[in-house]
């Protein structure tokens, strides 16, 4: 039988809310739960953003008992877990045209590799200091240089396509040949191709390239901070976490945490195949 919330519920659940959001010794280790793991995390940049808006920590309670609150009077009684992507496409909805025309689509978003005639507008979208910000490392300052890390070794980016525009690229880094691992950056650089479900696309067809054309077996990738909807939509790709680690670089004078999430082909193919 369903039982009401009570006041008292609401105390403790905002005390353990409250130390849950606070800063975390070094030493901590994370739960085992990847669930947890997330919700852990989740605290702790909600918990980095009020610090930064000037709330101090004895108001962080205070600020756990009202989000209960929501909880009690707002939320549904039950819920449902997040469904997987492979509801929307598998690999059967590729259209694989790798062989002949070095093409990938599924749906009306299309992926081929990133030739230099290209660059110049990655580029541009890399003046956006907040796009900037975003990648850690971050990818090269100028033009030369973004071009010379593109054609290097050990690297291999494509275009993203939606329909005939070019809206951004995603690629590997890091190849390891005898690991059969790498790593994967992606960036939607038009604005107005944010939130199509363009990026989810385009990714389920890199890992398309990478598991089934490539044969690899495992693609990781690293986030700065805590970015519930990057944790959201790459776990709904079947990524998991790996581990953050704490206050790990320095980036314009501000430490910040690095979150690593992994994904391996037979886990891949499991959800898709």
């Amino acid at each position: 039988m369903h039982r009401g919330v009570t006041l008292i519920d609401v105390s403790w659940k905002a005390g353990y809310l409250a130390f849950a959001m606070t800063e975390p010794a070094q030493s901590d280790p994370l739960p085992v739960n990847p669930h947890e793991q997330m919700l852990r995390l989740v605290a702790r940049g909600f918990h980095k953003e009020l610090i930064k808006y000037g709330v101090k920590q004895p108001e962080i309670v205070t600020v756990a008992a009202h989000l209960l609150d929501n909880v009690v009077l707002k939320s549904p009684p039950t819920s449902k877990q997040v469904e997987k992507y492979n509801r929307l496409f598998t690999t059967k909805d590729v259209r694989d045209d790798w062989a002949s025309s070095r093409k990938l689509g599924l749906h009306e978003v299309g992926l081929s590799p990133l030739t230099p005639d290209l660059y110049g507008k990655v580029a541009d979208w890399l003046e956006n200091p907040v796009i900037k910000a975003s990648f850690y490392p971050r990818f090269p300052e100028n033009l030369e240089k973004l071009s010379a890390h593109f054609a290097s070794s050990g690297q291999e980016y494509f275009a993203i396509w939606h329909l005939q525009d070019f809206v951004g690229i995603i690629g590997a880094e890091n190849i390891e040949l005898t690991s059969a691992k790498l790593e994967m950056k992606k960036l939607i650089g038009d604005p107005n191709m944010r939130g199509k479900g363009i990026g989810k696309r385009a990714t389920f067809l890199f890992l398309y390239h990478v598991f089934v054309v490539r044969k690899f077996y495992k693609v990781y990738l690293h986030t700065l901070e805590i970015n519930i909807r990057n944790l959201n939509l790459n776990g709904n790709l079947g990524f998991s976490l790996e581990g953050v680690f704490f206050d790990d670089v320095m980036i314009d004078g501000q430490r910040q945490d690095v979150v690593r999430m992994a994904l391996t082909e037979p886990a891949w193919r499991n959800l898709f195949g």
